[in-house]
């Protein structure tokens, strides 16, 4: 394997791992709050449904977003390269 594929693959892996945190661990946070929240105010458990769903759609959103734009980056360098070689237009 070539030292600049495996620079992609750990790069890919690396990624995917901040993507997965991201999704688990800002919703965690953001319903904890709204736990605390909900504990001063005696609403349980309106802030904190409200924090967590909020929070994991936009993180879900946001991951979707990106990953549509990272292939939309893919699928242009794969153009580039291909017609770089010689193939027709």
């Amino acid at each position: 394997m070539a030292k600049a594929e495996t620079r992609e693959m750990k790069q890919g892996f690396g990624d995917a791992f901040a993507a997965a945190f991201e999704l688990v661990i800002t919703p965690g946070i953001f319903g904890f709050l709204g736990w605390l929240i909900d504990g001063r105010l005696d609403l349980f458990p309106v802030f904190t449904v409200a924090f967590t769903v909020i929070t994991l759609a936009y993180a879900s959103w946001r991951l979707a977003r990106t990953y549509g734009e990272s292939l939309d980056r893919a699928l242009v360098e794969r153009r580039a390269a291909w017609r770089a070689e010689g193939a027709p237009r």
